[in-house]
């Protein structure tokens, strides 16, 4: 298993051990994590999944895809490290990801 750490506006920092082949938005729909509602299931059809992936995780995690960075044009506060939560696959590279949600989705 893989851990992902969510940190939310108020800096509480939630842990979950996420399946490796699911994405970081499905984990923090399955543990409840505050911040990320995924209206549209992980489509890619909302931005409603956004989060700011922490800066030391941003080369591992990757840029997104050129479908994702149009829907980022409708997130909140958009950052350079601004990623859809459904386009992030979990995978072993990635045990310890930590992730910031932001003020409000879109």
């Amino acid at each position: 298993m893989t851990k992902i750490t969510y940190v939310d506006v108020q800096g509480t920092a939630r842990t979950v051990e996420a399946s490796d082949g699911s994405t970081v938005m499905e984990n923090a729909v399955k543990n409840g994590i505050p911040g990320i509602e995924a209206e549209c299931g992980g489509a890619c059809a909302c931005a409603t999944c956004h989060v700011y992936v922490d800066e030391a995780w941003k080369d591992k995690v990757g840029e997104p895809a050129s479908m994702e960075e149009d829907m980022l044009d409708f997130a909140f506060d958009v950052r350079p490290t601004s990623r859809l939560s459904c386009q992030i696959k979990v995978k072993p590279e990635l045990d310890g990801l930590v992730v910031h949600t932001p003020a409000k989705q879109a």
